[in-house]
């Protein structure tokens, strides 16, 4: 049997493989690790988990970035999430695997252990982050690790959340990025660049970002190198 993992950017599928891959499609990344790029939020995570099943993953992993939203969290963090708020419910990560990755990444870099929230949609103004952490108590949020979750307790199988920070609850997101943004999760650069222009003065939010972005793909690359030992339940 083997693990699953699910991405939703090409960006996190980057720090797991050089091979492309189309959404929907998956990959054998060893014996026994596949990887499914599955493209952003719920629906299209879901799709990929049970993509991952299909082909006889029998433990899965949401693996990617996140947003803050405790104020200590920095850019770069690793949050190993112990339960994930997603559509009214709660799902609970494997505690026994969590613990056991927690604690031998803990002796390579900083990692956070809590609460995370998917949501369905792109969270991007710093005062929405904070009022999500003040009703909640979680420390992060994505938009696919809820619906895999969801997908590992309909099937009774493991799961385990692995999200890097790539932006701090403090940062609003430039309007650049949910204007650019398609349903894969892709920022389409034409579209990125007509906004660019009619919007200046957003360059240097997104330049910001852009270096959040790549502390938490560096993170994922680092975490990435022990996936032999991450991987095994």
């Amino acid at each position: 049997m083997s693990c699953g993992i699910v991405v939703a950017l090409p960006e996190e599928l980057a720090t797991l493989t050089s091979r492309k891959l189309a959404q929907g499609e998956c990959l054998r990344l060893c014996d026994d690790t596949l990887v499914a790029y599955a493209g952003a939020g719920p629906h299209n995570a879901a799709n990929a988990a049970n993509l991952l099943i299909a082909k006889g993953a029998n433990r899965l992993i949401s693996w990617g970035c996140a947003a803050a939203l405790a104020p200590q969290l920095r850019p770069g963090q690793l949050v190993i999430a112990d339960r994930i708020f997603f559509d009214q419910q709660i799902y609970e990560a494997d505690k026994f695997w969590s613990d056991k990755v927690s604690s031998r990444l803990g002796e390579k870099l900083a990692v956070g252990n809590g609460k995370l929230v998917t949501e369905t949609r792109i969270v991007a103004l710093s005062e929405d982050k904070q009022a999500i952490h003040r009703n909640t108590g979680a420390m992060a949020l994505d938009m696919e690790s809820g619906a895999i979750a969801k997908v590992a307790s309909q099937s009774n199988l493991p799961c385990l959340v692995l999200r890097a920070i790539a932006d701090p609850v403090t940062l609003d997101l430039p309007p650049a990025v949910s204007r650019a943004m398609n349903e894969q999760g892709q920022v389409e650069l034409g579209k990125l660049l007509c906004h660019l222009a009619l919007h200046p003065w957003e360059v240097p939010a997104l330049v910001k970002l852009g270096l959040h972005f790549h502390a938490a793909q560096k993170t994922l690359k680092t975490i990435a190198r022990h996936l032999n030992e991450i991987a095994i339940y």
